[in-house]
């Protein structure tokens, strides 16, 4: 079965803005810093699985509370 660059290219980016909306909304409800973290998740979507690992990370962290 082939891939065709542009299908794996696709993927990625769709990932990356999946990745980076993600971050953006749990790193808002559980860091001190949401786009950071939002920036680092969608730089992980290049190794899917070191997204995964991060998105894992972020939701068994605790919230933290607001002020």
């Amino acid at each position: 079965m082939n891939f065709s660059l542009t299908v794996i290219s696709q993927f990625m980016i769709a990932l990356a803005v999946v990745m980076f909306l993600l971050g953006y909304y749990l790193g808002k409800r559980k860091t001190e810093n949401p786009l950071t973290t939002a920036l680092i998740a969608g730089a992980s979507a290049m190794v899917p699985p070191v997204a995964l690992i991060i998105l894992i990370t972020l939701v068994m962290k605790k919230d933290i509370i607001s002020a």
